[in-house]
């Protein structure tokens, strides 16, 4: 048996491999286009917005997209969202996750390589690397140089580049939180508040340390989605694949030696030249299999592609396919078309609920009133008897105005005889509705007091009705109940 302290003894036993440094190749095809496609929309998509400017008139912002917490509005174009209706952000993030869950069981891992954030700054970290240090093998050499003149130049320029793109995008973020050009003038003066320069800074470090340092390991180590994604995916679902069964085994491309063992087996179509590997951002062996270290960005298709236009073999030696598909190839049968491994009852049913769920949505936003009313009882006391006889109950109403221009309310009250007044108004001039103007995006809070003779039962339900008085119109309905003494 070993000796305890041969098994504590951490010099001889490496329960953890040390990260190999990924230098990936560059590579130019048909998905390396695509990935340079998603980048700049995705990337223009985040610096250019909180510049749109989208004009809602005099009384609110004209920032095309922002989240003003102060005032607690969310603003998408034509779109305002306030508090109470928090439940469309939500439903926003239910077919964001749907939608993730489709695409996973449609064509894997396809959200990792090419639109995650981690994806899309670490290629962008990648190409500045590259432009300053050169491509693969010049950047592991300079890697494994030691310190010079020239090796702590083309890092300070580097890390400068890196830093640039880190401030850029923490300064992106906080302009979605306030007016871009007036926040970007108070950055510049210094006057800003110190949680937009913390952000900045937070945001610089993040994105300098994980898009140019981490990279892979955030995918493989950070990020629960390589996890999550094994329950999306189905031997249905398409995913970047080594066809080994035509690929093994591995020649050198030259013609093998008669005499060599080797040559008693059929070659395939791989010539072991590692182009699949250089070119992969994580520094993966597709050849290997399925492994969480794959975020199916394809790359490895594209230099495989090419490997075999230069030795005269069949293209997609690596390419997307499923597992259905492979079973069917290695028997010689034909595989399904594309549009057959789309159209499935898994990734309908995804669709179906995706669709549903924004359907709904879009429906309860066009139909959405833009008036609110709140009323709540006032409970101390209940009731007051009048001089006259009469019983006073009291309450507080809220009328909200959601919108950009201030507008006139008239309060009325439905299923008891009495009348009205606030607290701006005496008893004598209680009327059966009482008229409010409201500013715009804004709530009124008033306090109310409804009057109606003592005879009845003792709690009778009502409904108190804000309408508006322009030619919009519009109403807005509240429950509440009036009580009586029992007697």
């Amino acid at each position: 048996m070993q000796a305890a302290d041969d098994l504590t003894n951490r010099a001889r036993n490496r329960y953890f491999e040390k990260r190999k440094k990924v230098f990936p190749r560059q590579i130019d095809g048909p998905f390396r286009r695509f990935k340079w496609l998603v980048m700049l929309v995705t990337l223009t998509i985040y610096y250019v917005t909180p510049w749109l400017r989208w004009d809602r008139g005099p009384h609110a912002p004209s920032q095309a997209v922002l989240v003003d917490l102060a005032h607690r509005r969310f603003y998408m174009f034509s779109i305002e969202i306030w508090p109470h209706e928090f439940y469309y952000v939500a439903g926003l993030l239910i077919m964001a996750a749907i939608g993730l869950f489709l695409v996973t069981s449609a064509v894997g891992r396809a959200w990792c390589g090419y639109a995650c954030p981690q994806t899309v700054w670490t290629d962008l970290f990648q190409h500045i690397e590259r432009f300053v240090d050169g491509d693969r093998n010049a950047q592991r050499k300079l890697d494994e140089a030691p310190w010079s003149a020239l090796k702590v130049t083309k890092r300070l320029i580097k890390w400068t580049l890196w830093l640039i793109v880190g401030v850029l995008t923490g300064g992106a973020w906080i302009f979605y939180f306030a007016d871009a050009p007036t926040l970007f003038q108070q950055l510049m003066h210094g006057d800003a508040p110190r949680i937009a320069y913390l952000t900045i800074g937070t945001l610089t470090a993040t994105t300098f340390i994980f898009g140019g340092f981490m990279r892979e390991q955030v995918c493989i180590y950070m990020c629960p989605w390589p996890r999550i994604q094994g329950a999306m995916l189905d031997e249905q679902s398409l995913v970047v694949t080594y066809k080994g069964w035509r690929g093994e085994p591995r020649g050198r491309g030259v013609k093998r030696r008669e005499e060599d063992a080797a040559a008693l087996l059929p070659q395939g179509d791989c010539i072991d030249c590692m182009a699949c590997v250089a070119v992969c951002p994580t520094g993966i062996d597709i050849r290997e299999g399925p492994q969480i270290g794959c975020i199916t960005c394809a790359l490895c298709i594209d230099a495989c592609d090419q490997v075999m236009d230069k030795i005269g073999k069949p293209r997609k030696l690596i390419g997307y396919t499923t597992i259905a598909d492979e079973r069917l190839a290695r028997s010689g049968q034909p595989t399904r078309t594309p549009l057959q491994r789309l159209l499935r009852l898994r990734t309908l049913l995804y669709l179906s609920v995706w669709v549903a769920i924004g359907a709904a949505l879009l429906f309860t936003l066009g139909t959405r009133e833009r008036i609110e009313l709140d009323v709540a009882q006032s409970r101390n006391p209940v009731w007051i008897r009048l001089s006259d006889g009469q019983v006073r109950n009291s309450y507080t109403i809220k009328l909200r105005n959601m919108e950009n221009r201030a507008r006139r309310y008239e309060l009325s009250v439905r299923g008891i005889d009495g009348r009205m007044w606030n607290q701006e108004m005496s008893r004598q001039a209680a009327t059966p509705t009482v008229t409010f103007e409201v500013e715009p995006d804004s709530v009124l809070k008033q306090s109310i007091y409804l009057a109606a003779p003592d005879t009845g039962p003792t709690q009778t339900p009502i409904l108190f009705t804000a309408r508006a008085l322009d030619e919009d119109g519009g109403q807005a309905v509240g429950q509440a109940r009036f009580e009586r003494p029992e007697e």
